[in-house]
């Protein structure tokens, strides 16, 4: 548990990270249109639990206020993949359908003519769009429609190096430099890109709205992190995470987020392309664990470098929180925070993998510095993704649940609620149509409509269903849910057709109960709805090429 002491260092994070923040001379003018700027914030393989305001113990004051004057999202979805994730969050499409993920019979690459990004969407209402951060969408940002833009647009896959500086200039205003006193850090960088657009947007543009994506890489891996940031969370997790989980489900059930049981761990499913126990005994040392396996059965060399690296994970998202704290205080400053929806979700449940990339990992390097490379984990991600089953790349609960906090003071009167209806990220781009009331570009009668649905009347009340079904499918895995009826499977090594499990989701998303065998009626219903929806995906790809 955090104490006291911890939580007033970790709380006072924003203000001393100013000291990274660019400037400029001028004073800010204020932001005058009175139609409502949007703000999207990505975090990266954050887990459903992490945050305070859903059960964790991660300290989050930033977003935890914005929670607490605007609403969250219980059963908001992504797709349990980055890629797919954001596709769907830009576009309103399942990725799929604009084969941005695979199926048989559709191969990934580019997005077809008739699934533009939001900011294309947007231009014509006079929105100007910034990017700061991870990109992983095919195309480049620039052609996307975005009129700014500074991050991982060249390969989509620039996580593998928190403290690698990349260097940004936006008009007269450039990043800082790396210098004996500031070390570079690229959540304090992504911030810092996403101030500096803003302050030229209302220098240049304080008459028009503005979309900003703001995309961030953590807390993905490498666990990469600010030593002083870390030092915050020394020894919080010595209990261990099957103590974490229990603590977060009884908060998370006190708040009144789940009303399920709490699911077991999988200690024999992980992705398969993690390293051997081996490997990882021998490339990271003999601290690290391969499996999700009970805390009390490791070794006290086990528990210390465990802890510490879940310490590490949680300093990531807290200073992820201090830097979305400035990017408030800016839109405070220049009196445009009262007028701007700002929606805050995860692309998908904390990750169970364990690997080497970019520089490698040196074991004698302090943990969490810039020549380590380390991982979350099968166990602490099953205990980020409190109370569900599984992780990131899974079509289980545990991969593809996300929180959504969605905040706007002039647009949620409700504030403070929870929202239980089912959503999904294919929804982010009718709501942001419907709030600003931009008329996107005309299509060709060949386009498939978007099966987003709109959350602004959500806004003001909770609705039982937007939604006639949500549909998912990644590397094999499937899933449907219709109502309070969940139809998923999980493809493994020995499996071409994996086995349907039927869950009711009104009383057990954590899926532990099993109605397969008793419900044969339902499971037809919606496997064939499923495998319906999966054709006319193939069928409008292919209508539309020949066209």
């Amino acid at each position: 548990m955090i104490n006291r002491r911890h939580f007033l260092k970790a709380a006072s994070l924003a203000a001393a990270s100013m000291a990274f923040s660019p400037n400029l001379t001028a004073a800010q003018p204020r932001s005058n249109t009175k139609r409502p700027n949007i703000i999207l914030i990505m975090a990266d393989d954050m887990g459903y639990s992490d945050l305070q305001c859903y059960g964790g113990e991660v300290v989050s004051p930033n977003l935890s206020e914005l929670a607490d004057n605007g609403l969250r999202f219980t059963q908001h979805y992504s797709t349990g993949r980055c890629w797919p994730s954001r596709a769907c969050i830009l576009t309103g499409h399942y990725a799929q359908h604009i084969r941005r993920d695979t199926l048989p019979g559709i191969k990934r690459g580019s997005r077809p003519e008739w699934a533009p990004l939001l900011p294309q969407m947007l231009k014509s209402s006079g929105y100007r769009s910034y990017h700061s951060g991870k990109w992983h969408i095919d195309g480049t940002p620039a052609d996307g429609g975005f009129d700014r833009s500074w991050g991982g647009e060249k390969t989509g896959c620039d996580w593998d190096r928190f403290f690698d500086s990349k260097p940004w200039q936006e008009g007269h205003i450039t990043s800082p430099i790396s210098s004996p006193t500031q070390q570079y850090y690229s959540t304090v960088a992504i911030a810092d890109h996403a101030i500096a657009c803003q302050k030229l947007h209302n220098f240049d543009h304080p008459d028009k709205p503005f979309f900003q994506y703001i995309a961030f890489y953590s807390p993905h891996f490498p666990l990469h992190a600010l030593q002083k940031d870390i030092d915050a969370y020394r020894d919080a997790y010595k209990d261990g995470w099957d103590v974490i989980r229990q603590r977060r489900f009884r908060r998370m059930k006190n708040i009144g987020l789940v009303n399920c049981s709490l699911s077991e761990p999988h200690p024999d499913i992980f992705p398969n392309w993690n390293l051997k126990p081996d490997k990882l005994t021998e490339r990271i040392g003999p601290g690290e664990v391969g499996r999700a396996i009970p805390w009390k059965t490791l070794t006290d060399r086990q528990k210390k470098f465990q802890t510490d690296k879940m310490a590490i994970h949680a300093a990531m998202i807290t200073r992820m929180d201090a830097e979305i704290g400035r990017i408030i205080d800016h839109l405070k400053k220049i009196d445009a925070f009262d007028n701007t929806l700002i929606l805050i979700a995860s692309d998908n449940g904390a990750s169970a993998e364990q690997m080497i990339r970019g520089d490698g990992h040196d074991k004698n390097a302090p943990m969490g510095s810039a020549k380590t490379f380390l991982c979350l984990g099968p166990a602490w991600a099953t205990a980020a993704n409190t109370p569900f089953r599984l992780h990131k790349h899974w079509n289980h609960e545990g991969g593809i649940s996300s929180p959504l906090i969605a905040h706007w003071p002039k647009g949620i009167t409700d504030k403070g609620s929870l929202r239980h209806v089912p959503s999904h990220f294919i929804d982010f781009v009718p709501t942001v149509l419907d709030v600003t009331g931009a008329a996107p570009p005309a299509l060709a009668d060949t386009a498939p409509q978007r099966p987003g649905k709109s959350l602004k009347k959500i806004f003001k009340t909770d609705q039982t269903q937007i939604h006639d079904f949500l549909w998912w499918s990644h590397a094999g895995h499937r899933a449907i849910r219709k109502g309070d009826w969940k139809l998923t499977a999980r493809k493994t090594a020995n499996t071409n057709e994996p086995a349907w499990e039927l869950y009711d989701m009104k009383t057990d998303r954590s899926e532990t109960n099993n109605l397969a065998q008793k419900q044969p009626e339902k499971v037809n219903q919606l496997a064939n709805l499923w495998q319906q929806t999966a054709q006319k995906f193939k069928n409008d790809l292919n209508r539309t090429k020949a066209t």
